[in-house]
């Protein structure tokens, strides 16, 4: 089959982008870097610029890497999608996701056959420009492209279109750095929309770039909403009091830890500082000369993030059960490309304080170790039933993050339906009685019990143990084994030796002397305390 002339130019084109890119970044890249990590840091310029990626990674990869808080689980939901970004969540669980440089919008199809996985891959809308930001409101479909916004009747039950995409705002520019454009909508009705600076850091032309700027829902009344903003990606409402916040992120060439990347509450008229204010009030090295001035009327970030963390996708959580997660937002860290030591790739927690602050924690990491990486956070969305879904462009990749209670009455369970027994699960001998099984376990003081029993639940969490061992978190058609009366047939130090060469199907996994007695420990403790 012959190629079309446009085709061959797209090639070519992408073809001398790779190479130029190269060349031109390549002295900084070794003065930065050094040989060492080069070619991790090429991959991830490469993928900003022309959409390079890497493979998604295996299940086992994923089961070894990522982690999650205890309570929580994580899975591919669906890959191979190359450079996904934004994403939406149908009333009935079908997932909306945008590709821009693939022109279009996919649809994942609810997980209704229960393997963990979306049940399949469609295109929703496609022939768009460069879309990026998807929203979905009051039957309707609200997509977010580079130079533009367009919608087009949308019945969420179904998660289906319904007649002509239409746009609604045009003439938007997308040249230069920081093309994407992101959409919500907010309580009040009006459509919010952010896009980012043309430049590192400069004297833009265009007001409505590195703005926050809002409209009707038909496109009337476009406004600037704040200024100042970088590049605001994320942008979200605190639902316990209706406050707007944004990410954004920091300016590059400054060195590895300067300037820091931001979590802004965003007020109306609000000025954030770029391109003359970097943080807590301080003049851009570059542009803040004679600047003073307007000192007096930015506005400081209510949380830093690292610097060249890359804060992008960003949602409060909505629907939790968990006391620990209520008036926290999650937040995708895409991660560094020009720090000495890379830094980011994962998604962080900020709780809410009282005061206004915001303390941060690690939600799931893994996706860089050792200067290897597997995948750069994009997205967050939450479904109503607490399940969250996290986006990355590099893997290609999307994954769900369910809340479980897998540690709830793990030592007695009660399901008959679908178990099997193997070697540790075997009818009890009275090797270690209860009695003697709690004299073991007061030779720990209680912090140390509490540092084992912490250690234990996240290597549980980590290596997804549910999957076989807790009958409500088990996989369709996986054989459930109980882990019950472990205490009757194992000494404690036979138990820690029992995880080095474990029964068959059990896998062996990489855990250390300490990691196996922790494990020991935390199942001596739920049986017999």
């Amino acid at each position: 089959m012959q190629i079309s002339m446009k085709k061959r130019i797209k090639r070519f084109t992408t073809a001398f982008s790779f190479v130029f890119a190269l060349l031109v970044l390549l002295p900084f890249l070794l003065l930065q870097f050094g040989t060492d990590n080069i070619k991790t840091s090429i991959k991830i310029i490469l993928s900003s610029l022309i959409g390079y990626g890497v493979a998604s990674p295996d299940t086992e990869i994923v089961s070894q890497r990522l982690v999650t808080p205890v309570g929580f689980s994580i899975n591919q939901y669906a890959s191979g999608l190359g450079k996904v970004r934004f994403m939406a969540l149908a009333d009935n669980g079908d997932l909306l996701a945008s590709r821009p440089l693939e022109s279009d919008i996919v649809l994942l199809k609810n997980d209704l056959d229960g393997d963990g996985m979306a049940d399949a891959q469609l295109t929703l809308l496609s022939g768009l420009t460069k879309p990026h930001g998807v929203v979905i409101d009051d039957g309707w479909l609200y997509v977010a492209e580079s130079n533009g916004v367009g919608r087009v009747a949308f019945d969420s039950a179904t998660a289906t279109i319904k007649g002509d995409y239409q746009r609604i705002v045009n003439g938007l520019d997308d040249g230069g750095n920081h093309w994407t454009k992101t959409i919500n909508i907010g309580d009040d009705g009006w459509v919010y929309l952010s896009q980012g600076s043309s430049c590192n850091v400069c004297d833009e032309s265009d007001p409505l770039r590195a703005t926050i700027m809002r409209f009707k829902k038909d496109g009337s009344e476009q406004a600037i909403f704040a200024t100042g903003l970088r590049n605001s990606v994320g942008f979200d409402w605190a639902p316990w009091s209706g406050d707007l916040y944004a990410t954004d992120n920091g300016r590059d060439l400054l060195g590895d830890d300067y300037p820091p990347c931001e979590f802004n509450k965003i007020e109306e008229g609000g000025f954030y500082g770029w391109p003359y204010i970097n943080g807590d009030g301080d003049l851009d090295p570059d542009m803040g000369e004679g600047k003073e001035s307007l000192l007096a009327t930015s506005i400081s970030p209510v949380h830093h993030f690292r610097a060249h963390n890359a804060p992008l996708g960003m949602r409060f959580l909505r629907h939790t059960n968990d006391p620990e997660f209520e008036k926290t937002a999650l937040v995708a860290l895409h991660g560094s490309w020009n720090r000495s030591k890379r830094d980011g790739y994962k998604v962080v927690s900020l709780h809410w304080q009282e005061d206004g602050s915001f303390i941060e924690r690690d939600f799931v990491s893994g996706f860089e170790m050792n200067d290897d990486v597997i995948g750069r956070p994009v997205d967050i969305v939450e479904a109503k039933n607490g399940t969250i879904y996290i986006s990355d462009d590099y893997g290609g990749t999307i994954y769900r993050v369910s809340p479980q209670a897998a540690m709830e009455g793990f030592a007695g369970f009660e399901s008959e339906s679908t178990s099997t027994v193997n070697n540790i699960d075997a009818q009890p001998v009275a090797v270690v009685s209860d009695r003697d099984a709690k004299e073991v376990l007061s030779k720990y003081i209680s912090e140390q019990l509490e540092t084992l029993t912490a250690q234990a639940k996240t290597i549980y969490q980590q290596y997804q143990c549910a999957s076989c061992h807790d009958p409500r978190m088990a996989k369709p058609n996986r054989n459930i084994i109980e882990i019950k009366n472990i205490h009757q047939r194992y000494s404690l130090e036979e138990l820690a030796d029992y995880f080095v060469t474990p029964t068959p199907p059990m896998p062996v996994y990489p855990l250390d002397e300490q990691q196996r007695e922790a494990l020991a420990v935390f199942f001596y403790e739920l049986e017999v305390k």
